[in-house]
């Protein structure tokens, strides 16, 4: 089975959120960086809810998460994984995130991209006395609406009081 690799996190030392997703897909590790699947929602909900323009370079997707204080990346440093369904996660090595932590003090809550990143996230880092959310995946096998997504991400994002910890 294959070995994945995460990207390096994308972050500023004054970061104020953590997104973690579980994994590269197969189309992100081939175009370069995060979410790149056409049909996942993550860069259009980013977009509408902070209200700018949805990036299409990676350039503009740094820029998006840099410029709002958002630090992005993975529960997994390296899985065992065919294809991209995250429900295929085997032999996981996870990043670093409490070193990641301590880079960007500011993080008051770290958002957990679907059910999976959410899962190895608990199981790795249940310990951390840090706001953990469980959000609905952005990715297009989850079939949830993308209003109710959008919404959901928009609590969490914004800090609304629907924005419950998880853990």
């Amino acid at each position: 089975m294959e070995r994945v690799f995460s990207y390096e996190a994308v972050y500023r030392a004054d970061a104020r959120l953590l997104i973690l997703g579980t994994a590269p897909s197969v189309q992100s590790l081939q175009k370069g960086f995060y979410y790149a699947h056409p049909q996942n929602a993550f860069w259009k909900i980013l977009a509408d809810v902070l209200g700018c323009e949805r990036p299409t370079e990676i350039a503009q997707k740094k820029a998006l998460l840099i410029g709002h204080r958002i630090a992005l990346w993975d529960v997994a440093h390296s899985c065992a994984r065919p294809g991209s369904m995250d429900a295929d996660i085997r032999d996981v090595t996870p990043n670093d995130i409490p070193a990641l932590l301590a880079r960007c003090p500011g993080i008051s809550r770290v958002l957990l991209n679907g059910g999976t990143a959410f899962a190895l996230y608990r199981r790795h880092f249940g310990a951390l006395p840090i706001e953990a959310v469980r959000l609905p995946s952005t990715s297009p096998a989850y079939t949830l609406p993308y209003a109710q997504k959008r919404e959901r991400w928009a609590q969490a994002l914004l800090g609304g009081s629907d924005a419950k910890p998880q853990l």
